[in-house]
């Protein structure tokens, strides 16, 4: 029953690793229209992926920072 549980977790991870292949080609297509037309949809689309990728780094920092002045308190108490 779990070897059942482990091929079908196996073939959805792979359906979706080759959807998330094929979004990136779409946006990727798009965007070089745009430019190619005088837009600048891509100037957007990259300050997109910087927010995204930096709202990760600022939610652990905060965690931490929370953590620190919690553990702080504790200390003096």
């Amino acid at each position: 029953m779990k070897f059942d549980k482990k091929i079908i977790l196996l073939f959805i991870l792979i359906f979706m690793t080759i959807r998330s292949y094929s979004q990136c080609a779409m946006c990727k297509a798009v965007v070089e229209s745009n430019l190619k037309e005088g837009g600048s949809a891509g100037a957007g689309l990259n300050s997109g992926i910087l927010y995204l990728m930096a709202m990760p780094y600022v939610g652990m920092f905060l965690f931490a920072l929370f953590y620190y002045l919690q553990r702080g308190k504790k200390a003096t108490s």
